[in-house]
């Protein structure tokens, strides 16, 4: 085989992925906007979504930041060298990372450092089978930390929130991956996708759910049962009211691709696989012999081109919609520029949109641990902290450029955020999916505010920051390291105020109140 054309086709393989949705994400997308009414949050959520898709595809640049658990499933032709496969995708993983279409994002379990470069034990995962066709299939999934942390998995019989209980059967199931949606809210940057397995072991039946997910989401169920589940799930999951990143609406659920498998007597589990929007996922058909691709998986039909004029009237007529309708009686726009004032905090309520200019400071898991028991690196008094791990790059001249910056999922900091905020008097914190009772306490007693980003739109909010100012810690790797970013307009939703109010709490409780409603028995 030749080395170096196979190399290259794991490049465009991976390229693409991160870059490109596939046409039927993208139609599963449009048809959530289309649905969505006009004016609210939701509707805002999705034209910023449609339009980071299009921004994606103009700058071949990935479409989220978090480049996540890079997954390939191979299956090759008898007598095939798969160890030649192996390092054919390694090389190109390290060429991806150096030219900004991957974040790095391995990290040692053990010492906290990241590679750098997206190898180490285990990753990139490669699962390969045989079969007696006479190409190789390799399809890729870069499936991110914020759904991947939402994943599921229930032994049954169980007592289920707001669901009852769940017995050893097909409306146990149901009753199981209902649940597994109301729990995602909107932490997994809804709406999203969920592939599902039934059987198997612990691990078999993860592996198996995340299978489905490589099945095209315009498919049809070949198990009559199971394609009446995967039918009753998507429009019963729609009625729950989370909607497009938690803010409620009308899609919560995009898809679902159900897989069964055998059992032993003692075992039962439903293990489920979420999957955000920004499903990627791609596969290409590879010549044995001469390393090219052959063939592109998951490109049938038209291509949505979210960057049509129309699209784009559409999207800047529900913006402006949103803007006017979906906050507040008062309709509050806010433009804040730190250091911010406890006053102008007290002011903002749940439903203001906020639009920053100025300086903030990402911060994730490894910046929120090390404050807590050191001095900040700068002065956050007034300042905003940004829950982000952007893709960064470093131009001749020795000079930082973001290549991607969605906000990650906030709720991990959880158990630091309050205490971070009044040490330090953080004023604003960005993230995506909310944070919890301790963190709102906080707000409210330290004059602090949350502000939710749309999850996954890393180059809308490229866009909007204008330069990086400076770096520190890098010691904790690229996407962990505090960035001093200066922006101009990153725009973000007030879900938790210095009142005692969260969108995510009231969510949370009107969807469960939705879930009680398909306790009894569907399916006998």
């Amino acid at each position: 085989m030749n080395m170096e054309k196979l190399q290259e086709s794991m490049y465009n393989l991976i390229v693409e992925t991160s870059t490109n949705l596939p046409r039927d994400v993208r139609r599963a997308i449009k048809g959530a906007k289309e649905r969505e009414n006009a004016g609210t949050r939701s509707a805002m959520s999705l034209s910023t979504i449609t339009q980071n898709i299009s921004m994606a595809d103009d700058k071949v640049s990935p479409i989220c930041q978090d480049t996540g658990l890079p997954t390939f499933k191979i299956k090759t032709p008898v007598g095939v060298n798969q160890l030649e496969i192996k390092e054919a995708i390694k090389k190109a993983m390290i060429q991806a990372t150096q030219d900004g279409k991957m974040r790095p994002n391995a990290v040692d379990s053990l010492t906290g450092k990241n590679s750098g470069d997206n190898l180490g034990l285990g990753l990139p995962v490669m699962k390969f089978e045989q079969w007696e066709n006479d190409y190789i299939d390799v399809r890729l999934i870069l499936k991110g930390g914020g759904c991947e942390n939402k994943n599921i998995q229930y032994s049954l019989p169980c007592e289920l929130e707001g669901l009852g209980k769940a017995g050893r059967d097909l409306d146990g199931i149901r009753k199981c991956i209902l649940h597994s949606v109301y729990q995602a809210q909107g932490q997994g940057c809804s709406a999203g996708f969920i592939g599902v397995g039934i059987g198997g072991d612990r691990s078999s039946g993860y592996d198996l759910a995340k299978e489905q997910l490589f099945r095209n989401s315009d498919d049809v169920n070949p198990h009559e049962d199971l394609r009446k589940l995967e039918e009753y799930i998507i429009e019963t999951a729609n009625e729950l009211g989370i909607g497009t990143m938690g803010f409620g609406g009308e899609t919560t659920l995009l898809g679902c691709k159900i897989g069964v498998m055998h059992r032993i007597p003692a075992s039962f589990f439903v293990s489920v696989a979420y999957n955000c929007w920004a499903f990627r996922r791609l596969g290409i058909k590879v010549n044995p012999e001469t390393g090219e691709i052959n063939e592109w998986l998951y490109k049938d039909g038209d291509k949505i081109d979210f960057a049509s004029e129309a699209e784009k009237e559409l999207a800047a007529v529900e913006s402006a919609a949103s803007v006017e309708t979906a906050t507040t009686p008062t309709n509050r726009e806010v433009v804040l520029t730190a250091p911010i004032t406890e006053e102008q905090i007290r002011e903002l309520k749940v439903g203001d949109v906020v639009h920053i200019t100025g300086m903030m400071y990402t911060g994730r898991d490894a910046i929120h641990k090390y404050l807590t028991d050191h001095d900040a690196p700068v002065d956050l008094n007034g300042q905003v902290i940004y829950h982000c791990g952007p893709v960064m790059m470093k131009d001749e001249q020795g000079k930082w450029h973001v290549k991607a910056a969605g906000p990650t999922t906030s709720i991990r900091e959880e158990p630091y955020q309050g205490d971070i905020m009044k040490k330090f008097g953080i004023r604003a914190v960005i993230g995506k999916g909310g944070m919890g009772p301790k963190t709102l306490a906080a707000l409210q007693e330290h004059g602090g505010v949350y502000l939710n980003a749309i999850g996954g739109a890393a180059q809308y909010y490229a866009d909007c920051i204008k330069s990086v100012e400076g770096v520190d810690l890098m010691e904790f790797g690229v996407p962990e390291a505090m960035w001093h970013l200066k922006v101009e307009g990153f725009t973000a939703v007030v879900t938790m105020d210095s009142h005692g109010n969260s969108l995510h709490q009231d969510v949370a409780q009107t969807s469960l109140e939705k879930l009680a409603q398909f306790k009894e028995p569907v399916f006998k």
